[in-house]
C-alpha cells in the first residue's frame, strides 16, 4: 500500500500553560508536525452544504492517520504554505473495517 502518501500539515494545539487571576485557564499554542496526512479538495456538493449548515467556507478536508492522538477540533494547522482553521469534530471510522492507513478526517477552511 505505498502508492497513496500524505504531505507534513504543522498542527497549533492549545496547551494549558497556567491560570490567570481569575482562575480561569491562559493556553499557548504548541506548533506539532504531522506526518503523513492526506489533503483532499473537496467537491462543490460539500463546500454548498457547510456553508449552509456552519456558515464556513470548505477549502480542503483533511484525512488524518490511523493512531495520531492530537485535537483536531477547532485548530489552526499550515501546510502548502498557507494557515487554515479546521471546524467541526472530526469524522472517526472503525480503524479495523478502513483498509488504507487513515480512519478519520477533518474539514478546513482558509484562515485569515
Amino acid at each position: 500500500m505505498g502508492i497513496i502518501k500524505g504531505i507534513d500539515v504543522v498542527l497549533y494545539e492549545k496547551v494549558e500553560t497556567g491560570v490567570d487571576k481569575f482562575n480561569k485557564p491562559i493556553y499557548e499554542n504548541k506548533k506539532t508536525t504531522v506526518k503523513d496526512v492526506l489533503v483532499s479538495p473537496v467537491t462543490t456538493i460539500d463546500i454548498t452544504n457547510e456553508l449552509s449548515l456552519t456558515g464556513k467556507q470548505v477549502s480542503y478536508m483533511l484525512c488524518i492517520p490511523k493512531g495520531d492522538t492530537h485535537s483536531w477540533l477547532n485548530t489552526k494547522v499550515e501546510f502548502f504554505g498557507k494557515t487554515f482553521t479546521t471546524f467541526g469534530f472530526d469524522t472517526k471510522y472503525i480503524e479495523k473495517n478502513v483498509p488504507l492507513k487513515w480512519n478519520r478526517k477533518v474539514y478546513c477552511e482558509l484562515y485569515g
